[in-house]
């Protein structure tokens, strides 16, 4: 009202007056601020009016036990006025519900003491540990604990019919906790127990190697298996340490920052790290980004790298190249036509049964079963005769079945398969070390050297379905003549596969012979630096616990594959993972006193398979 003010000075005094109206008041917003921090913690008449206790710094109803985890008014009556309408309208805010409130209080209240009573007594934690393992162990759903229940009541009930204390054994069944909640509890608690005494070992031991490999579960979702193996005392152990999920890609550099996740949060002793064995995947081996490139360039030393052995040996295995190729193609063909048909599948086992055949139909080949094979190999040749018979019911014409350079090719195919086979098994195994998957190889390596001079002389001693092949035609023509140089010209072509392979294990034959003759080689300065081994104790157990395949990944993901099938497809990844470690240890001692309940177990091996002892 100032006369002496311009327009555009009113007009700023004005602005200024309005910016200082609208802050807030200093003292009310104090006033907010205790408010708000006062209906942060819970509030005594909240059980009274809502039904809510507190429990472990969340609000708890007590009608549906969930939680609410901000205490604040609003957020409890909400959840009491939208989920439990019906309470409100029997038990009407006053009297009546205060009194319904502290009944429910009440319950709770003697529901814990009885618990807490429960959890004294060891025998039913221990029955309850027992059959959760029992559980895990079979793949079964951790909801089978209840039917596992009831099967053991109906059992009890008549087995123990004339036994005095019938009923005590029945209320003590009945007692035993096995809830599908309680089985998944004691299988976590379990494995975190395993699980600590791995991490505790593996920062014992002087050094411990890893076996990675990744594969899909059936939810398509990346599963990357960690194998250790390690020396815990005198004994050398090879655990599952996790089954990591990769969520997006699986890189190399995904693949290793998962891992190395999982090293910093279980405290691994990386420097201890010896070597890694893969499958040989260029996200494995990559040069620049592959997994064993990244952790050598963050660990800044050289670690060792292995190829698996056994996905060499299927390599070299393969044979399908050329003429062998064509053999092991129409083998495929025919066996694809009466399989893959249901009327041909079930007219040709019906021939077979007629003609009194020991087997009862062909087997499909799998180029991912690495036995595959032989074993269809081995089958058509057993059921070659009426193969004949019923593509000529058919009309179908394959002379080639009846050709005597085929034949000769065909079961050359069969023996050779069966030898690759055995090799194959006797690779297979827990335990293997690298010893004696490179002493199998270079054994078979020797053998492929005798084939071939068994084949040149024509004395087919170590082809036994060539011999009778040749015998049979001999017999019916005399002057049959068989080309056995060209049997030969395979076998050297599939020694010279083997001898191109298995560079890492070449490279370290001098290493590896000195734990065996120790008197007969010696190391250099740089493979002393590599290792950091100073005596031939240390350099065998650092040798010892480096993989030579990763076998026990395969393994694992038969368990996986057993686990989280299409039944059980959204199980969690802390449950899976728990399943996989107790499927997979090799320990025998379980301790659970720690975890409150009062409870011993062990796990011992009986028939190769492993069950827990429990007691009290």
């Amino acid at each position: 009202r100032n006369p002496g003010y311009n327009l555009w000075d009113k007009y700023f005094i004005a602005n200024i007056c309005l910016y200082i109206l609208c802050q807030p008041n200093p003292s009310t917003k104090m006033a907010k601020r205790k408010k708000d921090d006062e209906y942060r913690t819970f509030q005594d008449e909240w059980t009274e009016e809502f039904a809510f206790v507190e429990r472990a710094g969340s609000a708890v109803c007590l009608i549906c036990n969930d939680k609410i985890a901000s205490m604040k008014r609003s957020n409890v009556k909400r959840h009491f006025d939208t989920r439990h309408a019906t309470f409100a309208s029997k038990y009407p805010a006053g009297d009546s519900r205060k009194k319904a409130c502290q009944e429910l209080l009440s319950r709770v209240q003697a529901t814990q003491q009885h618990l807490r009573v429960w959890t004294r007594q060891g025998d039913y934690n221990s029955a309850s540990f027992a059959g959760s393992l029992a559980i895990v162990r079979n793949g079964k759903p951790f909801t089978d604990g209840e039917y596992a229940k009831t099967f053991m009541l109906d059992v009890a009930n008549e087995l123990f019919d004339d036994l005095p204390n019938k009923d005590k054994i029945i209320k003590r069944i009945q007692d035993m906790p096995l809830s599908a909640r309680t089985v998944h509890d004691r299988t976590v608690m379990m494995a975190t127990q395993v699980e600590e005494m791995q991490v505790k070992d593996i920062n014992a031991a002087p050094f411990f190697s890893l076996a990675l490999d990744e594969s899909t579960d059936v939810s398509h979702l990346s599963q990357f298996s960690v194998i250790a193996r390690y020396a815990a005392g005198d004994t050398l152990r090879e655990e599952s340490l996790a089954v990591l999920p990769i969520k997006g890609s699986t890189r190399g550099e995904d693949l290793f920052k998962s891992f190395m996740e999982f090293a910093r949060e279980k405290n691994l002793p990386m420097d201890k790290l010896l070597s890694v064995c893969t499958d040989g995947a260029p996200c494995m081996v990559g040069k620049n980004k592959g997994f064993v490139a990244l952790l050598r360039e963050h660990e800044s030393r050289p670690i060792l790298s292995f190829h698996c052995i056994l996905h060499q040996e299927a390599l070299c295995a393969q044979m399908c190249d050329g003429q062998l190729g064509e053999v092991m193609s129409l083998v495929v063909r025919v066996i694809n036509f009466i399989v893959a048909r249901a009327l041909n599948d079930r007219q040709f086992k019906t021939l077979l049964d007629e003609v009194g055949n020991n087997y009862h139909g062909l087997l499909l080949h799998s180029n991912v079963r690495w036995l595959s094979r032989g074993k269809v190999l081995s089958r058509f040749a057993a059921c070659l005769n009426e193969i004949r018979t019923f593509l000529e019911m058919k009309g179908i014409e394959h002379p080639e079945l009846a050709e005597t350079e085929w034949l000769l090719k065909f079961y050359y195919l069969v023996d050779m398969t069966e030898h690759l086979n055995q090799l194959n098994v006797k690779m297979q195994g827990i335990g293997n070390t690298v010893l004696s998957l490179q002493h199998a190889v270079f054994a078979f390596e020797n053998k492929l050297e005798l084939f071939i001079m068994d084949l040149e002389t024509g004395r087919l001693l170590h082809f036994e379905k060539v011999r009778q092949f040749k015998d049979a035609c001999t017999a019916s023509e005399p002057t049959k003549n068989f080309d056995l140089k060209q049997l030969a010209g395979f076998t050297s072509s599939l020694l010279q596969s083997f001898k191109a392979r298995f560079g890492e294990f070449r490279e370290h034959t001098r290493l590896f012979k000195f734990i065996t003759h120790p008197n007969e080689c010696s190391l250099n300065a740089d493979d002393l630096n590599q290792l950091i081994i100073q005596t031939w104790n240390r350099v065998s157990i650092a040798v010892l616990t480096m993989f030579g395949s990763t076998y026990s990944c395969e393994q694992s993901f038969s368990h996986l594959k057993n686990i989280k099938s299409n039944l059980r497809s959204r199980l969690t990844d802390e449950s899976l993972n728990a399943c996989m470690k107790l499927n997979l240890t090799n320990y025998i001692q379980l301790q659970f006193d720690h975890l409150g309940f009062g409870f011993h177990g062990q796990i011992v091996t009986t028939n190769g398979k492993q069950n827990l002892i429990a007691r009290a």
